[in-house]
């Protein structure tokens, strides 16, 4: 772990003192306190001890006491106080469920473009379909022209599938017809409800480690308003993700509470450290599930959880000819987390100094997400 996470307090008041600090000064003014000595020691720690913690989720799933889940909500939001990211083991979905979720992605995204496209995504209010590839630009922007330059000179080389609640009342999802992809809509919806189930338990330590009620985000979480995302990146030739700004998704962080990433073995996900702004390889670790906080979590939060900068690049590339190499597909899932609907998203009482104030006004899940996501898309 980086050294700042060396506190036992679970919610870290070393960082609570600094929630009013923007994130990127919360390292340095720790760096500040610290002698010279220590200082030098500091910078090659914090970049050579970069760590994505790996929890153990089942020693907080079957704790017996109240002190055996304490343990492991303490690790969890200190993992998501330091990194903003954590490797989840034994969480409690089975390996086949996974498997089987990765096998009806991969088919559906086998289909002619002319079905896809039938399912083409619409609407940021929605947030569902098909989405091609070069048509999303993931960035930390929300500069609606700024993001449309970006989008034509390197745009994201990956197709999506967007499912969200079924039983939406406003927004329907869009599904392939069952003799093109059968058995898909069951798969994914059983799928969605399993993970939504995961993401209540998380919440669950994460308030328990923030010293709140337990269930505190139970009824803030409960709508699902969540959104389950299917992902393939084609293999591309490298000299197409080699100019400037290219990746296959760019910089950028999630904007709900929690991401849930299923990764197959091929990787590219890379972590941005925080201390250093160096980016490091999330490499793919068999069983676990790699779980970020999102932007309304750190809202939430006050900045004490971070919501970590985070992109997906070439993994090696294989050489095809004397002058091209072409890097190899990759799949991945990736649920994102949200609270309800019109969830008010305020300073969570723990997570402030007394006699200071929030960084962040009030606002709403819809307001943020749909802004966000307006700005990203064609």
């Amino acid at each position: 772990m980086l050294s700042v996470a060396h506190s036992s307090c679970p919610v870290l008041p070393s960082l609570r003192r600094l929630a009013s600090a923007a994130p990127s000064a919360r390292a340095a003014t720790y760096v500040m306190q610290l002698d010279r000595r220590t200082r030098r020691a500091y910078a090659t720690h914090a970049e050579d001890a970069f760590r994505i913690p790996l929890i153990d989720f089942s020693k907080y799933r079957n704790a017996k006491t109240t002190a055996e889940k304490e343990q492991t909500a303490q690790d969890i939001v200190r993992g998501f106080t330091d990194v903003g990211f954590i490797y989840l083991n034994n969480h409690g979905i089975p390996q086949e469920t996974v498997e089987g979720a990765f096998k009806q992605s991969a088919e559906f995204f086998k289909l002619p473009i002319e079905k896809k496209t039938e399912l083409a995504w619409r609407d940021p209010r929605a947030n569902r379909g098909f989405v091609q590839v070069g048509r999303e630009r993931v960035t930390q922007s929300a500069d609606a022209e700024e993001i449309k330059a970006l989008r034509a000179k390197a745009p994201d080389y990956k197709e999506s599938m967007e499912i969200g609640r079924d039983w939406d009342k406003t927004y329907r999802n869009y599904w392939p017809q069952e003799a093109d992809a059968p058995a898909f809509r069951r798969t994914m919806l059983s799928f969605f409800q399993t993970c939504h189930e995961l993401h209540v338990l998380v919440m669950r330590s994460i308030a328990v480690g923030l010293k709140l009620d337990e269930t505190f985000f139970d009824d803030k979480i409960h709508e699902q308003y969540h959104n389950l995302r299917l992902l393939s990146y084609p293999p591309i030739k490298r000299q197409l993700l080699s100019g400037d700004g290219q990746a296959r998704a760019g910089a950028h962080s999630d904007y709900g509470t929690l991401t849930l990433l299923f990764q197959d073995s091929v990787g590219g996900l890379e972590v941005q450290n925080p201390h250093t702004g160096q980016f490091q390889p999330a490499t793919p670790i068999p069983g676990t599930i790699v779980i970020n906080a999102g932007d309304l979590l750190a809202r939430w939060s006050n900045d004490v959880l971070r919501s970590t900068l985070h992109r997906v690049v070439a993994p090696p590339a294989k050489q095809i000819s004397e002058t091209e190499e072409i890097t190899p597909a990759r799949q991945s899932i990736a649920y994102f987390c949200n609270p309800n609907q019109g969830a008010e998203i305020s300073c969570l009482p723990t997570c402030l100094v007394p006699g200071s104030k929030p960084k962040y006004p009030p606002v709403t899940t819809e307001e943020y997400i749909v802004g966000r996501l307006q700005a990203t898309y064609v």
